[in-house]
Formats: structure tokens, sequence, C-alpha cells
């Protein structure tokens, strides 16, 4: 396997020539852990769909032997990595490396996806075992799930810190500016798919049903802009939010798109909607417009301005523009004919929900709000967006500093 050895080899060599740093490329176990982390968010995107279109699934339904995939080829390739450092004395990564267990030597990165990997293959069999033992379990936080998405998160994290630890370690170097780029798109591809996991999470207080409500945006306004803020603060790239809220729409659409033309079919009673195909995962929020202004906004604030100012502005810029954004869209995606196609996929309904629920496309009246609860609500979501996006600004600077 082509290891991290192949860039730290070099630059621990002083001193080298301009020429020869140029050279460096970026090794394979960046991009395994990459490409574990898309595998991983896509296996849970799959399996939501499943439990909507088939129902029960097995220890090797195809979406768990995606995920065993992705959590089998980051563990080894980080795996690799760690026993590589450990047991060559003479390993010229061991400088930078992070000790644990009092044995082991590896990057902050390898570790945290080698724990993520076998407590996603640990909750395999566990969650297996549970379906059997108790049954089908009906809420998506049972103890084999939580051991899993804990596991699937800490993977992608470890992802995440993998691309950023690389691309610190090289900012003061010579390399060519492709290695540059990558490196840079690699963050932010790998900061989008963890964005996707982490909405996952949550996908169910953000149904187009809830979006004339103002727990709607307070829950937002909570978890995005920290997020945003702390990838927009530590990447060098331009318009790295836009670019980071385009990644987590289309990992989300992409296998929505392509699996809801596949033929599925209840496995499970009491079957209240006939369904044929995959029911797809719920349309994203339609994060690019925001993330657009927010990255415009603070190319231009003042810069003699310090975080907590820009914290207020892009809290006011965020809520305005999500709000603006997403009230009309949730709207138009729960009641218009027009939503109702392949592209918006607003026609999905899972298989146990009655076809004629008679709030399927329109809103409840019994989650009405009146404009003074509403006003409470956008208020508290503005206090939550400017909290959040000052720590975010402060995890963004300390995630600059990440070399190990």
């Amino acid at each position: 396997m082509n290891t991290d050895l192949t860039i730290n080899s070099v630059l621990a060599q002083e001193p080298v020539a301009a020429t020869k740093l140029s050279a460096i490329s970026i090794p394979s176990t960046i991009y395994a852990v990459v490409l574990s982390s898309l595998l991983i968010v896509w296996s849970i995107v799959w399996d939501i769909m499943w439990h909507m279109s088939i129902g029960r699934d097995g220890l090797f339904s195809p979406p768990h032997v995606v995920m065993y995939v992705g959590a089998i080829i980051a563990g080894s390739f980080a795996g690799y990595t760690i026993l590589a450092r450990t047991f060559k004395a003479d390993h010229p990564d061991r400088i930078q490396s992070v000790r644990f267990w009092g044995v082991f030597y590896g990057s902050t990165g390898a570790l945290f996806c080698v724990w993520g990997a076998v407590a996603i293959l640990t909750s395999a069999p566990f969650d297996n075992w549970w379906h059997s033992a108790y049954g089908l379990d009906v809420q998506i936080l049972s103890p084999p799930h939580a051991l899993g998405l804990i596991g699937m998160t800490l993977l992608q994290f470890g992802a995440l810190v993998s691309v950023l630890t690389l691309r610190n370690q090289l900012k003061n170097k010579t390399v060519t500016k492709v290695v540059q780029k990558r490196l840079e798109l690699l963050f932010i591809v790998s900061a989008g798919f963890l964005m996707t996991m982490i909405y996952i999470l949550f996908y169910e207080k953000f149904m187009d049903g809830q979006g004339h409500r103002s727990q709607y945006y307070i829950l937002a306004s909570l978890f995005l802009p920290i997020y945003m803020m702390a990838i927009g603060r530590t990447s060098a790239s331009s318009y790295p939010i836009t670019k980071l809220a385009a990644i987590y729409m289309l990992t989300i659409l992409v296998p929505s798109w392509i699996l809801q033309f596949l033929p599925a079919t209840p496995r499970l009673g009491p079957v209240l909607n006939n369904v044929t195909h995959y029911q797809p995962f719920q349309f994203p929020f339609l994060l690019v417009i925001p993330a657009w202004v927010l990255d415009t906004a603070i190319q231009r604030y003042p810069k003699r301005w310090n975080d907590w100012k820009l914290a207020g502005l892009v809290a006011l810029f965020f809520l305005i523009t999500f709000t603006v954004v997403q009230w009309p869209m949730s709207e138009f995606m729960l009641t218009s004919p027009w939503s109702r196609n392949y592209f918006f996929m607003s026609y999905t309904w899972p298989f146990n929900a009655p076809s004629d629920y008679p709030y399927r496309y329109q809103f409840n009246p019994g989650l009405h709000e009146t404009m003074p609860q509403l006003l409470r609500g956008w208020a508290i979501a503005l206090v939550a967006a400017f909290l959040s996006a000052r720590a975010g600004l402060w995890i963004g600077a300390w995630m600059r500093n990440i070399y190990r």
C-alpha cells in the first residue's frame, strides 16, 4: 500500500530541494479514507430508502454491505499506517504522530478512522442479534444503531482530519498548485460528506411539513452556522461554504435520483402504500443560496472587525437568507404538484404510511404557529445562529493548527 510515507519521508529530509518537493504526491491513504466516507454516507441514505420501501433488512442487505466495505477500506489503510509507524523504529512520521495506549503511533485522523471502522463492524452482528432477541426496533437510536452511527461519524471525522492534517503539514512547503488544489478539494468534499451525515441524524426534524414552524429554523441555526463557519474559516479555497453546500446537496440527491428507478417490494406488513420502486430520500436544504451569501459577505466585511462582529453579521445574513429560501421551498415541496417528479421527489412516501393521509400534501393545521410565536422563535434562532457562528469561527481557527 502507498501510505503517507511518500510525503513525510521526503519532508523529513533537510535540506530538500524545491524541485524535489514539487514532485510530492498525495498518498493513497487519503483517497481511501475519503472514498470510505462517501460509501458510509451513501450506505445510510440507501438504508433509509430500504426501510421506506422494503422494510426488514438483514446482516448482508446491500446498504449494509456498502457500509462494511467503507469501514474495511478505511480501517485497513488507516490501520496499516499506524502499524507501519509503530513497528518501524526509524519511521520518519513518528515525530509527528500521536502515541496512544503507550504502544501505537499514528495520526489523529487514522486513529478516528480505525475506531470508527471497529465500531461499525461491531454494530453489525450486534444489530442482527438485537433483532433476533427483541424483534424489530422502531426507533433510530437503539443500542446497535447508536453504536453504528457513532462509528460512522468517527470514521468520517477521521477522513476529514486526515486530509486537513496533510494540508496543514504542507502549507509552508513548496508543492505544486495541483497538489494544493486537490487537497483543498478533498477537504471540502470530506467536510460535505460529514455534514450530510450530521443532517441525516436530524432529518426527521427537517421534513417539509415542519418548514413553517420556528423549531425548524432554531435547529438549523444551531448546527449549520457552526459547521459552515468552521469549514469556511479553515479552507483556503474561494467560496468554500458554497462548495460545501453543493457537496452536501449532491451527496443526498445522487443516490436518491438513481435508486428511485429500481424496483422494490415491501417485505414487512402492514403495507398501507403500494410501493413498487425505491422511495427516495427527502430533498435537502437548498443551502447553496445562503452559503453563497455568506461567502460573499465574509469576503467583503471590514478586516478590522473582530470575530464577534463577524459572527453577528453571519447570523443575521444566514437566518434571513435561510428563511427566505426555505419557507417558500418547504411550501413548494409539500403542496405543489410541480414538486412531485423525479427531480424534487416530493412524492416519496413509506410503504407503512397510509397513502390517503390527509396532510401528505398540505400543512397540518395542528402544527400552525401564530405570528408572535414565529417571531419569538426567529429571535431565538438569531441568538442560536450568532453563538453557533462564533463557535464555528473559533473551531476553524483551531483546525488550521492541526498537524498530527
